[in-house]
C-alpha cells in the first residue's frame, strides 16, 4: 500500500512503540512472583511506549492536536486535526504475558478518523487504513467476511471487569446473542477486535464504556474493509459515547437488532 505521508511516520511511530514494547514483554514472565511489581513495570512500559509514539508524531507534525491514554489531551495550532493514540492496548493481555495487545494510532480530521494504524508486534501483523483507500494488513489488502447466517458467525465484545455497572446490560446481550451465534470472544483488545473484523477473521463486534482511543484507529480499519460500523445508540456519537457495534454488511442488520433489543 502507498500510503500519505501522514500513514508513513504513524507506522514509524507504531513500529519503534512495538520495538520497545516486545522488549518489555520479554521481562514480563519473570516478574509475575510479584503482582504489583508487574504492574508497576507494565504501567512503565505503556508509559514509555507514548513517549516514543509522541515525540514521533508531535516531531514530525507540530501543529496538530493529541489526545492519548496515558498523557493529558493538548489542542494543537491546527484545531482540525489530532492525533488520538492508545500505546498499549491489551494491557492486562500484556501484564499476564498473553501475547494478544496492540499498539493504536489514528489521525482525526475534522471530527472524522482519516488515517489509522493497528500494530501488533508479538504477531507482526500491521493493519493500516486511511479514508477511501481500503484497508490492508501487511501489504495484503483486507475485506471483512462474506458470511450472512448468523448460525456462522463468530462475534466478540468486552466484558466489564471489577464490579463495574454495565455487565447487567452486557450478560442480556449475551443471553439474547449466543444462541443465535457460533461464538463469542472476548481476547481483551478493542483495537484489534476491530481490526480482527475488517480482516474476516470475526463476522461482528460491539462493546460499552471505551475510550475514543481504543476505537479510533480500529473502526476506520473495519469500515475500509467493508464492515458497517455505527454508534451502538442510534443516533449516537462513537467516540464522544464510547460505544460501538460492527459486522459485515451481510449481516449487520440481524447483529444489530439482536444487540440493540431493549
Amino acid at each position: 500500500m502507498q500510503g500519505s505521508a501522514n500513514l508513513n511516520i504513524m507506522i514509524k511511530a507504531a513500529r519503534l512503540a512495538g520495538r520497545s514494547l516486545v522488549k518489555d514483554f520479554r521481562e514480563v514472565e519473570n516478574l509475575q512472583v510479584s503482582m504489583k511489581g508487574a504492574g508497576d513495570f507494565v504501567s512503565r512500559a505503556d508509559m514509555a511506549a507514548e513517549r516514543i509514539i509522541k515525540e514521533e508524531l508531535m516531531g514530525a507534525r507540530k501543529n496538530y492536536g493529541w489526545v492519548g491514554e496515558e498523557s493529558d489531551a493538548e489542542q494543537g495550532e491546527d484545531p482540525t486535526r489530532r492525533w488520538i493514540v492508545d500505546p498499549l492496548d491489551g494491557t492486562t493481555n500484556f501484564l499476564h504475558g498473553l501475547p494478544h495487545w496492540a499498539v493504536s494510532i489514528a489521525l482525526e480530521h475534522k471530527g472524522e478518523v482519516v488515517a489509522a494504524v493497528v500494530f501488533d508486534p508479538a504477531k507482526d501483523e500491521m493493519f493500516v487504513a486511511e479514508k477511501g483507500q481500503g484497508a490492508y494488513m501487511n501489504e495484503t489488502r483486507i475485506r471483512a467476511s462474506a458470511r450472512s447466517r448468523m448460525i456462522e458467525a463468530i462475534f466478540a465484545t468486552g466484558l466489564p471487569f471489577g464490579g463495574r455497572s454495565d455487565l447487567p446490560d452486557t450478560l442480556q446481550d449475551l443471553a439474547r446473542i449466543l444462541p443465535s451465534c457460533a461464538g463469542v470472544r472476548r481476547w481483551g483488545a478493542a483495537a484489534l477486535d476491530l481490526a480482527y473484523v475488517g480482516a474476516g477473521r470475526y463476522d461482528g463486534f460491539w462493546e460499552r464504556r471505551l475510550h475514543s482511543w481504543d476505537m479510533a484507529a480500529g473502526l476506520l480499519i473495519a469500515r475500509e474493509a467493508g464492515a458497517l460500523v455505527e454508534p451502538l445508540r442510534p443516533g449516537g456519537d462513537i467516540l464522544e459515547d464510547g460505544e460501538i457495534i460492527c459486522a459485515n454488511e451481510r449481516i449487520f442488520e440481524q447483529f444489530a437488532a439482536t444487540i440493540r433489543q431493549e
